[in-house]
């Protein structure tokens, strides 16, 4: 498979040599136009843009306001901070790998071409699944939230009683024009709000380590031995959801001028930065409240305990102002997430694993717009789905609009960490079939150990699985859930192995993206000469 590989890039390659040097034609001309809607526009976006549409993704407040707050009162782990440098090094040392493996293939698919390009098309058909199933269930699960939360602002603040599906839907019509825009402004948009997010956390930061609670700046929370007790492991399970969105990095290497360099230097960067910014706020956290008064505290004050404590310290102004930036935030986790999801479907309908239609790019701007399509009708039927069933629209806790959100949330992490775990065999895989074995020794050592981690990781998310929902052991929602994973990666596989029955041209092109489609555009180009 990799041997064909790059041979077919090889060719690839001659054949937009041939073609550049060729006479434009009628037939050349409708070619070029057909390239262009079969790739998506380069040059969208730089090192900066690049790095803030996948920072947007791991929506850093709505991690500090409730991914923490859930670990420390949930499992009741006090040594959070070090759990989150832990799983850093551990996406460290699985992004030396990948990052190596983006120097070699440039695809929107990323994923499940990384994994085509290892382990074979059919693995790869299994990974494209799995990975438009987990991306569309991350950011479905978030218009739950984000409608919950707008809901609340507007009873709090305008005395108005609003139901959650209302600003739902019009987040997923408004997230769905600008999946249509150029990925550029979209990244603008995105820019925006994550910088006014991450600074409004750095100031709380700052102040909660200007003014610590009775026991000072203590650093028992870096301490070994507060990673002990039955909760760590489902603790983990919640961490590594907060990194989400590092390796999207090569979902957009085809509308980057030099995605060999922009792509390995913004995926180390996303790491480190979500790596440090987390386990120091994580801290502040612990520092504000106390080391020992945490986890009490967390406790009493659930999704509320960031808000509790900026109001100590900051005050009700800045509280007022983070409430509303915590909507904001999540806002540009969805888009960020919708754009990944949109390009995932774009290159699987360029690869014939959807239909062709999704295959091509839409408007004056390049967008995958059939993609973006897709996934706003997809986000309109689950949350009008939710709003049917929902019997307390204004806010109960047990509503089905939090279940949206914390089912959608476990399966799309659990979906993620098993593609970073094949992803990590099929760097292996990879170097060792083109005879790089050697040369790339320690980064292939480096991914055996980080897909070794997170295979753990796997195992302790679905043993877990109903402390992840909150539906309690021997719930059929235990089993169901993770199963959806499961679910698409065997049907992808069927789909595999029919292509490969079928066409074994087309099975041996999956995962090639954009080099496939030149090597069919040189193909027409000589059967009409």
């Amino acid at each position: 498979m990799t041997t064909g590989s790059s041979s077919t890039s090889e060719s690839a390659s001659g054949s937009r040599a041939g073609a550049g040097s060729r006479r434009p034609g009628r037939g050349g001309g409708i070619s070029t136009f057909k390239g262009q809607e079969r790739a998506l526009r380069a040059d969208r976006l730089g090192t900066m843009g690049l790095l803030l549409s996948v920072l947007a993704a791991t929506a850093p407040l709505m991690v500090v306001a409730g991914v923490m707050p859930t670990t420390f009162g949930v499992m009741g782990i006090e040594g959070q901070p070090l759990l989150f440098v832990a799983l850093g090094l551990v996406l460290a040392l699985f992004s030396l790998g990948y990052a190596e493996m983006s120097r070699h293939v440039h695809n929107a698919g990323a994923f499940y071409a990384y994994i085509s390009r290892g382990l074979g098309g059919t693995a790869g058909a299994a990974a494209a699944l799995v990975a438009l199933v987990a991306y569309s269930a991350l950011q479905v699960g978030i218009y739950g939230i984000f409608g919950f939360e707008v809901s609340g602002l507007f009873s709090t603040y305008l005395d108005t009683d609003l139901v959650w599906w209302i600003p739902s839907l019009a987040a997923v019509l408004l997230v769905g024009a600008l999946g249509w825009l150029k990925i550029d402004l979209n990244a603008r948009v995105i820019g925006v709000l994550l910088v006014i997010e991450v600074a409004l956390v750095v100031i709380f930061d700052v102040a909660a380590i200007g003014d610590p609670a009775k026991e000072g700046l203590s650093l028992h929370a870096f301490n070994p031995d507060t990673l002990t007790g039955a909760g760590v492991g489902t603790a983990l399970c919640f961490c590594v959801a907060a990194f989400l969105g590092f390796e999207q990095a090569p979902v957009y290497a085809e509308e980057t001028s030099r995605p060999h360099i922009l792509v390995p230097r913004v995926m180390f960067l996303a790491v480190g930065f979500v790596a440090v910014f987390f386990a120091l706020s994580c801290w502040a956290l612990t520092v504000a409240a106390g080391p020992s008064a945490i986890v009490p505290t967390a406790q009493k004050q659930s999704a509320g305990l960031l808000f509790f404590l900026t109001e100590d310290v900051l005050g009700s102004t800045f509280t007022d102002v983070l409430h509303v930036l915590f909507v904001t935030g999540m806002f540009a986790a969805m888009l960020s997430f919708h754009n990944v999801v949109a390009r995932y479907a774009f290159a699987m309908g360029r690869e014939r694993l959807l239909p062709a239609a999704f295959g091509r790019t839409t408007g004056a701007g390049g967008a995958p717009g059939t993609g973006s399509l897709l996934q706003t009708g997809v986000s309109l039927l689950v949350v009008v789905g939710f709003a049917v069933a929902d019997d307390h629209p204004h806010g109960d806790p047990t509503a089905p609009v939090l279940h949206l959100f914390t089912w959608g949330g476990s399966v799309g992490a659990l979906g993620v960490t098993v593609l970073m775990v094949a992803a990590s065999l099929s760097v292996i895989v990879f170097f060792a079939r083109r005879g790089a074995a050697r040369a790339q020794a320690w980064r292939l050592a480096t991914s055996a150990l980080s897909g070794a981690a997170l295979l753990v990781i796997v195992g302790y998310t679905v043993k877990d699985f109903d402390v992840l929902v909150g539906s309690g052991p021997g719930s059929a929602l235990s089993w169901a859930l993770p199963s959806i994973i499961a679910v698409a990666a065997l049907a992808g596989v069927v789909q595999g192995l029919i292509v490969r029955t079928r066409s074994p041209e087309a099975h041996a092109r999956i995962g090639l993206g954009n080099e496939a489609f030149q090597l069919e555009k040189a193909a027409g180009r000589t059967d009409d000469e």
